[in-house]
């Protein structure tokens, strides 16, 4: 699933290609919204909260949310589509100019009246413009019992943090991800260096501490990388630690 900063990406991606733009067709390729009809309507934004990602068109605001394969790309009139066409959620065109969002977890249309009381329930921001570090610890602290790994992907706590840099994270911070909240020393400095991993728009392509290295060498200490399942049955999702790095207490 795509973290923070892959999201805020192609919030700017469609920001940059869209906005100011008045929308010539649009095509919703989801049962609710079949009928719905936008051309004609003024782009004005797209903006992302923690994973999600908010197009206000004319007073609407589209809300997508890429959950695991989703996918937004611009393409111009005439240019190959980089999927196939049956995984296409959503058309918005203007002009020369397509944005396709494909295999989109999420589609909706709210009145943008109604945004910020429809995501009220999302912890502030890692990279949003109010982020707030006291807040977010005190969501945090809210449930001390509860394991750091899933506690950083709870999006109440706060947005935009998913399993990639909650791995990462822990690691960075010689925590061991099972480590109950309110036994993590120095929450706030663990919190900030998640910020700063995010802002410095790591990606996949980069190298990684040992998110995805089961089994590869620490490239601290050399000990075997070790994957754990962590969450509700039927949840699960996949921490990497260094057992020797990260040590339970």
């Amino acid at each position: 699933m795509p973290e923070g900063d892959a999201v805020l990406r192609t919030a700017r991606l469609l920001d940059r290609a869209l906005s100011g733009r008045v929308l010539t067709g649009t095509d919703f390729r989801v049962p609710r919204l079949a009928t719905v009809d936008l051309a004609g309507q003024p782009v004005h934004s797209t903006a992302a909260r923690g994973k999600h990602l908010l197009t206000r068109i004319g007073d609407l605001t589209l809300h997508t949310h890429l959950k695991m394969e989703g996918i937004w790309r611009i393409r111009r009139a005439g240019e190959r589509w980089p999927r196939l066409a049956h995984q296409a959620r959503v058309i918005l065109t203007a002009g020369d100019i397509g944005a396709i969002g494909f295999a989109l977890g999420t589609v909706e249309l709210w009145p943008t009246a109604q945004e910020r009381g429809r995501l009220d329930h999302l912890g502030p921001d890692l990279l949003g413009p109010d982020w707030d570090l006291d807040e977010a610890v005190r969501r945090l602290r809210q449930h001390p019992e509860a394991q750091l790994f899933e506690a950083l992907r709870d999006q109440r706590n706060l947005a935009g943090i998913g399993t990639i840099y909650a791995a990462e994270t822990a690691f960075l911070s010689g925590v061991h991800p099972l480590t109950p909240v309110d036994a993590v020393p120095d929450l706030p400095r663990l919190l900030e260096r998640t910020r700063e991993m995010l802002r410095a728009e790591w990606s996949m392509s980069r190298r990684l501490w040992v998110y995805g290295r089961h089994r590869q060498p620490c490239r601290r200490c050399g000990t075997p990388v070790v994957r754990l399942q962590v969450g509700p049955p039927g949840r699960e999702r996949p921490a990497y630690l260094c057992p020797s790095c990260q040590r339970r207490k």
